[in-house]
């Protein structure tokens, strides 16, 4: 074996450079897809974030914060309709201009080969979330013809985790499209798996991205209907 064979970078391409040492020697296995550059353009979030979305408080004015909560989780919170449904979101990095192109490239460029790069932080971040289950935001038919595959799949599975695909979307209209008010008013755009069983379950929603919360509301609400005990979600970006 190798222990410092030269790598490539899966988003600039460039050879790693592998660390010299003894930690280096013990985690050679574990692979390594970023360069210490790419790896330095992630933006990881840290410091105190609201209580249910993971939005950075260091970045929010105070006048649109309330309480452990950022204003949109509050306004969520109080509708009768959406409190209570999504427990709490986990957002890995923030989306900044680097992630946004990365993000880009592998989800509606087909690059499949990035989940790679994002598996080790996912991996690390499930296990102190400890799910039951693992279900993945569907595309609709339309839009998983057109990329090849579904990103919140490919991240599961390439992470070593087993997806519970127990949702189908019925809305193939884009939601970036859409304003707040609108999303929030939209009739219910997934459906549950016919004899799905989630009674008492810790289930962890997938996504790649954390707008609004929408998206992971409209799950989280079907999903704690059917009996789920809690309903988390693990975004990559914020």
């Amino acid at each position: 074996m190798n222990l410092f064979q030269q790598n490539q970078c899966l988003v600039c391409n460039n050879v790693i450079q592998p660390d010299i040492g003894w930690r280096a020697i013990f985690s050679i296995e574990k692979g390594h897809f970023l360069c210490a550059a790419c790896e330095g353009k992630l933006e990881k979030i840290e410091g105190e974030t609201c209580r249910i979305c993971c939005r950075p408080f260091a970045q929010l004015d105070e006048k649109f914060r309330k309480g452990d909560l950022c204003n949109d989780c509050f306004r969520w919170e109080e509708d009768p309709e959406w409190q209570g449904f999504l427990d709490s979101n986990h957002s890995l990095f923030h989306y900044n201009e680097f992630l946004k192109e990365v993000i880009a490239t592998y989800k509606f460029r087909g690059d499949y080969v990035l989940a790679k790069v994002f598996a080790p932080f996912f991996k690390e971040e499930l296990t102190k979330m400890c799910p039951e289950l693992l279900v993945p935001i569907p595309l609709s038919d339309e839009r998983l013809y057109e990329r090849g595959f579904n990103q919140a799949t490919a991240l599961i599975h390439v992470s070593g985790y087993t997806t519970a695909d127990i949702l189908s979307r019925i809305h193939s209209e884009k939601q970036s499209k859409k304003s707040r008010s609108e999303r929030i008013h939209l009739p219910q755009v997934f459906n549950l798996a016919q004899d799905t069983n989630i009674q008492g379950k810790r289930v962890v929603l997938i996504d790649d991205i954390y707008t609004t919360g929408s998206t992971l509301r409209h799950a989280a609400k079907l999903l704690k209907l059917a009996g789920a005990a809690s309903i988390q979600s693990l975004t990559l970006a914020r």
